[in-house]
């Protein structure tokens, strides 16, 4: 995404939607900027912006506030605006009464506290600001993004909604495929004592059907979708979709895996969402990272890539980090070791939460 140099409040809010892909609603957003802690070293960082449910009890309005400010200082932020999306006054003073004075003690400057409602913002601190109206369809940031062809969807429920599949019969054309080719790769690796030799061969067939669809990216076929969604749920097979990804090309594997993960039977869905929520966070695209994993999931998920991109998101983790997984270090493909045992399709589906 390219900079935006916000000069006024109204900026500030034409920003957020783009920055994090939907309308917030009930909200707590924070928008970094790229300006350093007094005394920290002079560097050019990396800015972020979070968002988060709006708290409503004082546990978790403490706990809110120390993973911000925690972020805030890892990345030695020294300049953010904080927007709190309600029309509820009340919770909105707690908690930046709570939050702000932390942001303050830390050496961070608060260039804006606003309270955001549905056409109209507030100074957060004055409860008898009669508001100020705004409207950001015609604001040149939105012009600007809609020219780029970058969906801003309505509220969040909406991106979520955007991960849902409505071809029932495809996705139960995928479910056969899967039902007959997890029959047939453990008949034949069972029978003849080579699974480990079968799923490097799969592996390979994998790097394949990914490359062909970076050149030319356009919707697998059933036949073919299927089979990639059982591979993706051996997690040695899922590293090799993994280990696929750059940044330069992140976008292209967010529409294979967003794709798969629409299309995909609930219980073959967490292997292809671990690697959408995955390539979205390389993408720059926090909202969609987070809805991948709640739509797949669930609050709490066990699945080890799904905890590695709820880290990386809490700690506000820049994409520059990343480098691509070497070929060497693929489980798959060392000499003498076998992948993982556990059976595809075994996974449930985790429920959705906003």
């Amino acid at each position: 995404m390219h900079p935006f140099i916000a000069q006024s409040p109204v900026d500030l809010l034409a920003v957020v939607p783009i920055a994090i892909g939907f309308h917030p609603e009930d909200s707590v957003v924070l928008l970094a900027f790229d300006a350093q802690m007094p005394g920290a070293p002079a560097r050019r960082g990396e800015t972020f912006h979070a968002r988060v449910d709006l708290p409503r009890t004082d546990e978790h309005r403490d706990e809110v506030a120390q993973l911000l400010i925690n972020v805030v200082r890892r990345h030695r932020v020294g300049m953010v605006g904080l927007l709190v999306y309600t029309e509820d006054i009340a919770e909105s003073v707690l908690f930046a009464d709570l939050f702000v004075p932390q942001l303050v003690a830390a050496g961070v400057v608060v260039v804006d506290v606003l309270r955001v409602g549905p056409d109209r913002f507030y100074a957060l601190g004055d409860p008898s600001d009669p508001g100020v109206p705004y409207d950001l369809s015609s604001h040149p940031f939105t012009a600007r993004q809609v020219l780029s062809g970058r969906v801003v969807h309505q509220n969040r429920a909406a991106l979520m909604d955007s991960l849902i599949g409505e071809d029932e019969a495809d996705s139960e054309a995928l479910g056969r495929v899967a039902d007959t080719y997890v029959d047939e790769l453990l008949a034949s690796g069972h029978t003849h004592g080579r699974l480990g030799e079968l799923l490097r061969g799969e592996a390979r067939w994998l790097q394949r059907r990914i490359r062909s669809y970076l050149r030319s990216p356009r919707p697998l076929a059933p036949l073919v979708a299927g089979r990639v969604l059982v591979l993706v749920a051996f997690d040695a097979l899922r590293e090799v979709a993994w280990a696929e990804m750059t940044r330069g090309q992140a976008h292209l594997h967010v529409e294979l895996w967003r794709d798969l993960t629409r299309r995909a039977p609930a219980d073959l869905r967490s292997g292809a969402g671990g690697l959408l929520a995955f390539a979205a966070w390389l993408a720059g695209d926090g909202a969609l990272a987070c809805c991948a994993l709640d739509r797949c999931f669930g609050t709490d998920p066990e699945d080890r890539m799904a905890r590695q991109v709820v880290a990386l998101l809490e700690s506000a983790t820049p994409p520059t980090v990343w480098a691509p997984i070497p070929q060497s270090a693929l489980r798959v493909f060392t000499i003498g070791s076998e992948p993982t045992d556990e059976t595809p399709r075994e996974s449930e589906e985790g429920s959705a939460v906003s």
